[in-house]
């Protein structure tokens, strides 16, 4: 696995960029999942973010840490998204998901993330861009 690769598997939070109303940018800070080929996000059809990529499928994201160089390290993405809806799926991809971020998922934030989380934002990669200094 390359730098940038290890970098996004690593990595907790995700910006999500997609595009919304009279061409509005929504910008959201969210848990993910990096497969090396695909990100994963798990949500509700009721936000924002699901809500536009209904509607338009272009999407950007970022990964950065650092705020002093040497330590600067970033991957911007730009990609087509689309929504995964089928339930077994969702609550399979959301598992996954979530296990990154809780040590158990039988805690009651993770079951109430779980029983709210109905589609699955999936992101194909198109372009990336890394940068560090």
């Amino acid at each position: 696995m390359n730098k940038r690769d290890e970098f996004l598997t690593r990595q907790k939070v995700l910006r999500l960029a997609t595009v919304g109303k009279n061409k509005t940018p929504h910008i959201a800070p969210v848990w993910y999942r990096y497969s090396g080929k695909k990100f994963h996000i798990g949500t509700n059809t009721r936000t924002q973010k699901a809500r536009n990529v209904m509607k338009n499928k272009k999407v950007s994201c970022c990964v950065d840490v650092g705020t002093n160089a040497p330590d600067i390290y970033g991957v911007l993405v730009q990609g087509n998204a689309s929504l995964i809806l089928e339930n077994s799926k969702v609550k399979a991809i959301a598992r996954k998901i979530l296990s990154r971020y809780f040590k158990t998922l039988e805690s009651e934030s993770a079951k109430e993330l779980l029983d709210d989380t109905d589609c699955i934002i999936e992101i194909v990669p198109e372009k990336f861009t890394v940068w560090n200094y």
